[in-house]
């Protein structure tokens, strides 16, 4: 076999293995303690009060303090280049959405029998087997709309990836504003509900990362199809094998 087709191959193959093992999960033994307990909801300062970011002034009504551990099984960043939904309401303030499971979920590993996916406002799961999967493990699923006026927390929260165990400390908030238009979103304030939980961030804590071996190998797969492309590249006409 040429260079350039072995250098290919297994660069595809490197590529491949990455992209297919990078969503794998932890198994509750390796979760952290925190992240097999329930979110704690207590009473806060409700009084209201303005932030501006990317040149818009916001509302913020906290309704409690929060305090959240969990894994997290999906997100979505708020400011990729086809999110619609927050690009159109001037939302600037919702940074990223994470799909945590925490609690009953987390123990049982529950979450290693379920589908997660992400849309622009939403964290959808499913599942085949209701005997692995019971009502108290989809209980123990939430949707969260992290919150940041910091610019640090938003490049910590931005690099978070599925696998990543998390902490998260702040206020169950309401937001407006009235830049053109009215817009208003408020959060969950239940566990028992379908809505999403909107947490104004005052501290987050990486409890554990994600395996980085994925990465690696699709890191390795790239460097080893542009080797490919090089030898191609550098192989006379007449020799180059297809």
């Amino acid at each position: 076999m040429s260079p350039f087709r072995l250098l290919s191959l297994a660069g595809l193959v490197l590529l491949g293995a990455g992209f297919l093992c990078r969503g794998i999960l932890p198994s509750p033994q390796q979760l952290s303690p925190l992240v097999l307990e329930d979110p704690r909801q207590t009473p806060t300062d409700p009084r209201a009060f303005s932030v501006h970011v990317g040149g818009i002034d916001y509302q913020i009504e906290p309704l409690f303090d929060y305090d959240i551990a969990g894994l997290v099984v999906s997100l979505h960043d708020s400011a990729t280049w086809w999110d619609t939904i927050h690009a159109d309401a001037n939302d600037h303030l919702n940074v990223a959405d994470l799909c945590m499971v925490w609690g009953e979920n987390a123990a049982a590993g529950a979450y290693r029998h379920m589908r997660f996916h992400n849309a622009q406002f939403t964290c959808y799961f499913s599942f085949d087997d209701e005997q692995r999967v019971r009502a108290e493990d989809t209980r123990a699923v939430s949707n969260n709309h992290l919150l940041t006026v910091d610019a640090a927390v938003a490049r910590a929260i931005r690099h978070l990836r599925v696998g990543d165990q998390v902490r998260l400390r702040g206020r169950l908030a309401n937001y407006r504003h009235n830049a053109g238009f009215s817009f208003y979103r408020g959060t969950s304030t239940t566990r028992d509900d379908a809505g999403c939980e909107i947490i104004l961030i005052d501290q987050m804590d990486v409890l554990g990362r994600a395996p980085s071996w994925p990465r690696a190998l699709i890191g390795g797969g790239v460097l080893l199809l542009l080797a490919a492309l090089v030898v191609w590249y550098r192989t006379p006409n007449s020799a180059r094998d297809w």
